[in-house]
């Protein structure tokens, strides 16, 4: 499944959501990851909602957006285009996270995350 980080280096997931300005997208396996692409943001002012809004479509093919902050109304905008927002609070290695998601994969994942993982092999028209 398809992860977006906002990280200032690509080291460390150490951003804020509402004010990144690109994200880095990994592919995430049980077994295995890798880098994708980074997508880069491009607003001109506009109200916060836009700017949040801007971000969501720039990420709809993620399942999953991590970033050490994530405000009430940006998480509102992820979830409602079905992607799980994940907030560390702090600056956390980009690797460990990654660790972290694949350890979980490879267990019994929480519903949110099944449900991420199906979204993401079939899109949105499987509701789950």
């Amino acid at each position: 499944m398809k992860v977006a980080f906002t990280t200032s280096a690509g080291a460390l997931v150490d951003g804020n959501f509402r004010t990144a300005d690109s994200y880095t997208v990994w592919d995430v396996g049980p077994r295995e990851s890798y880098y994708v692409t980074t997508v880069a943001i491009r607003t001109d002012g506009g109200s916060e909602d836009d700017r949040i809004a801007v971000r969501a479509e720039a990420l709809r093919e993620c399942a999953i957006v991590c970033a050490r902050e994530i405000n009430g109304p940006a998480a509102a905008k992820l979830i409602g285009r079905n992607i799980q927002p994940l907030k560390t609070r702090v600056s956390i290695p980009l690797e460990e996270i990654i660790t972290r998601l694949q350890d979980v994969l490879q267990g019994t994942p929480p519903p949110w995350l099944r449900k991420a993982m199906v979204r993401d092999l079939y899109g949105d028209a499987v509701e789950g």
